[in-house]
C-alpha cells in the first residue's frame, strides 16, 4: 500500500524535488504547503499518512505544529541544516523522527516509519 505524504516547506524547489523522488520511490505526494498555517489545512483537508515538516519555515517553527499534525498524521522533520542540532528535539516536540534533507530518500522515510523513532 502507498502512503499519503504531505510536503510542508518554504523552498519550492526541495518541495518540488521531495515529491518527484518519493513518487519514483512509492509514496503518493497528495498536497503541498508553503508556511505552517497552509500545511494545517492541506493536513486536516487530506488526512495523509505522513506529513514531511521543515523545521523553520516563514510564520511558525514546524516543532510548534508537530502536536497540531500528529492529530491526524505521522510527522517527520526535515532541515538543510546539521541533524545533530534537531534530534532531541524532535522527539520533545513528538514527531516521528528526523531526515537531513539531503538524506531525504524513499528508503530513509519507509525505515523511519517502519522502524523506531529516531
Amino acid at each position: 500500500m502507498r502512503r499519503s505524504v504531505v510536503i510542508v516547506d518554504d523552498h519550492e524547489q526541495f518541495r518540488r524535488s521531495a515529491r518527484k523522488l518519493l513518487v519514483l520511490e512509492g509514496f503518493d505526494v497528495v498536497g503541498e504547503a508553503s508556511d505552517g498555517a497552509g500545511g494545517v489545512t492541506v493536513v486536516e483537508r487530506l488526512r495523509p499518512d505522513v506529513v514531511l515538516l521543515d523545521v523553520s519555515l516563514p510564520d511558525v517553527s514546524g516543532f510548534q505544529l508537530v502536536r497540531r499534525l500528529t492529530a491526524t498524521s505521522t510527522v517527520v522533520l526535515v532541515s538543510s541544516r546539521d541533524p545533530a542540532e534537531w534530534v532531541a528535539r524532535t522527539k520533545r516536540a513528538g514527531a516521528r523522527g528526523f531526515i537531513s534533507k539531503d538524506r531525504l530518500s524513499g528508503a530513509a522515510l519507509t525505515a523511519l516509519l517502519d522502524g523506531e523513532p529516531r
